[in-house]
């Protein structure tokens, strides 16, 4: 297994368990009264910044790991990138939709956020698993 396959599952892990822990305190902070009233914005904030520096340390620890024995990226992993990149970019496009039609309906910032939020999610891990199933099965 590549440095580069390695590293788009730390990716893929970090990415889903940031959101769910997102999501968990969001919940948990509401409580009974209505949702749009959590105060998210520095939880958002903190999972989003959170999720990158685990990110970031979690490739760091993959390169460590991975020795010598392990291989640059090479064009077989950057067309595997690039294939991911697409359907990433492709559910990234259709999840905005969502936000823009809250946002034209002046639906509450609570929401429009969270869609943002979640279409970036999505596309992460639509565009992570493509590029895993890429390294299995081939292109």
């Amino acid at each position: 297994m590549s440095n580069e396959e390695r590293g788009q599952w730390v990716y893929l892990v970090v990415i889903v368990l940031t959101y769910v822990a997102y999501v968990a305190i969001v919940l948990g902070r509401a409580g009974q009264g209505p949702l749009a009233d959590v105060d998210y914005v520095p939880v958002m904030l903190a999972a989003i910044g959170i999720g990158i520096a685990l990110a970031i340390v979690g490739r760091i620890v993959v390169e460590i790991a991975g020795g010598r024995d392990s291989h640059d990226a090479d064009v077989r992993d950057r067309d595997i990138g690039r294939f991911g990149e697409y359907f990433a970019g492709t559910v990234l496009g259709l999840g905005m939709v969502v936000p823009f039609v809250l946002a034209l309906a002046e639906v509450d910032w609570f929401w429009i956020a969270n869609a943002m939020y979640l279409a970036f999610v999505s596309s992460a891990v639509v565009g992570a698993a493509a590029k895993l199933v890429a390294y299995r099965r081939g292109i």
